[in-house]
């Protein structure tokens, strides 16, 4: 039994804690609860801001493979030709941006992907994560999934 108040009163002392930090005023003045959600400039990745519309002309264009993202992902990144090939469309922009830099340093391994990333430069990996992102895309996530 003690040992279950020494649990409880050490998980209540941390929240406490944390609320305590949270209130704190942080720098230009506003306390953590006033402050405005800001998306990062830059993602995960370390990437520069990518263009929708220079991603969208990248996406066309035919790569190291001979083959345009297009022309195995489908329009839009919506159709791919085979099934095995992941839908573009919609995906979080920072997983396709990490994905392309894996395939391009060597980290991960394709027989196409991965020559049509070597060349790609951080810009053109950011632009192509932008366009694909901002695809309407058939992607679900699992929210009200049934048993």
């Amino acid at each position: 039994m003690t040992i279950h108040r020494f649990a409880i009163a050490l998980l209540v002392g941390i929240a406490l804690a944390g609320c305590e930090e949270a209130a704190k005023p942080q720098p230009g003045g506003r306390e953590a609860s006033q402050q405005e959600h800001v998306l990062p400039k830059s993602s995960s990745a370390g990437l520069p801001d990518g263009n929708v519309a220079a991603g969208q002309k990248l996406a066309t264009v035919k790569g190291a493979s001979g083959q345009a993202c297009v022309d195995c992902h489908g329009a839009a990144g919506n159709a791919p030709i085979d099934p095995s090939y992941p839908l573009l469309a919609g995906q979080y922009a920072d997983y396709i941006a990490h994905t392309l830099l894996g395939y391009r340093d060597g980290r991960r391994e394709h027989a196409l992907m991965s020559q049509q990333a070597k060349g790609l430069s951080d810009q053109q990996i950011a632009d192509l994560a932008a366009y694909f992102a901002a695809q309407r895309g058939k992607l679900r996530d699992l929210e009200g999934a049934h048993n």
